[in-house]
């Protein structure tokens, strides 16, 4: 998937395929936003930005370090959907054939809610450092601030509901609630890109 050219990604998304989906597309809005950030901090540097050089770096290095665990996920979602859509495959002609089916398929529901599970991960920490880059950052590309909040909301809301609808096959409790967990701080996140976008809003319109 890093490979190859945007047309051709999404000619892959939109042909009736397993994957990508929309676990991949959550993933690749994630990336889009710890690029955004990225951007805005490299904008954010040089005599004008001096007192803030040392915040400005860790922010540089950590948008590096999710863009590239966000593209991983995409690969990896596509990959743990893949495995699902196997699973359904399976015989089930026997007792015995019918038991291996629905674990084999219990533990792939799993193993493809764990992929947006982390895109939740990096999607909060995108707007964490929209929240931070939001004060000090160029204002000449402040929109891209609010971009970038929008684009972590995006890649968090659809986790959520790829989390969501493997929870009704996912047997193991303990994965079960981690997952529920995860899924919870969604609202909040939201929320927050709201504030940053609005604060972005009414900065561009004095």
């Amino acid at each position: 998937m890093r490979d190859e050219k945007i047309s051709e990604y999404l000619d892959r998304l939109a042909d009736r395929v397993p994957a990508p989906g929309g676990g991949a597309a959550a993933a690749l809005h994630a990336a889009q936003a710890a690029a955004l950030l990225g951007m805005v901090a490299r904008y954010t540097t040089g005599d004008k930005y001096a007192e803030h050089a040392s915040s400005i770096t860790e922010v540089i290095a950590l948008t590096n370090e999710l863009r590239a665990v966000a593209l991983r996920l995409a690969e990896e979602d596509a990959a743990a959907f893949t495995a699902v859509t196997e699973a359904y495959k399976l015989p089930r002609d026997t007792e015995e054939a019918k038991a291996v089916r629905s674990a084999t398929i219990a533990a792939a529901l799993v193993g493809a809610a764990k992929p947006p599970a982390e895109v939740l991960v990096v999607a909060a920490a995108c707007i964490e450092l929209a929240e931070k880059l939001l004060p000090i950052g160029n204002p000449n590309v402040i929109t891209d601030v609010a971009a970038a909040a929008e684009a972590a909301r995006a890649a968090a809301t659809t986790a959520r509901v790829n989390i969501e609808i493997n929870l009704g096959g996912i047997r193991d409790e303990q994965a079960r609630t981690e997952l529920t967990t995860q899924a919870t701080r969604v609202d909040g996140l939201a929320t927050r890109a709201d504030q940053i976008t609005a604060a972005v809003r009414k900065e561009i319109v004095r």
